[in-house]
């Protein structure tokens, strides 16, 4: 994962991002946060549903997702594993 995140940091940061590691185990649910930022979201390892904006995305891992500044989000851990998650916020 550490080759990973280098890259995309290096891509995230550029374009004005912050890049941080998450993991959660099976069934974790982070219901309802809204964040003052931008955030981009994107799933390493294991399997993830987000909800945002009456939307129901289950990405691919690799798969980037935006999630705008005050957008009510949902991301939970839809898979019998422990997931690993890249995120980060626009500065």
């Amino acid at each position: 994962m550490e080759m990973e995140k280098i890259t995309v940091a290096k891509s995230w940061t550029e374009r004005g991002f912050s890049c941080g590691s998450w993991s959660d185990p099976p069934g974790q649910v982070w219901l309802n946060y809204v964040h003052d930022a931008d955030e981009l979201l994107m799933l390493v390892d294991g399997e993830i549903e987000v909800r945002m904006d009456n939307a129901v995305l289950r990405p691919a891992i690799g798969e980037e997702i935006f999630i705008p500044s005050g957008t009510r989000h949902t991301v939970i851990n839809i898979g019998q594993q422990t997931n690993r998650w890249l995120y980060g916020y626009r500065r």
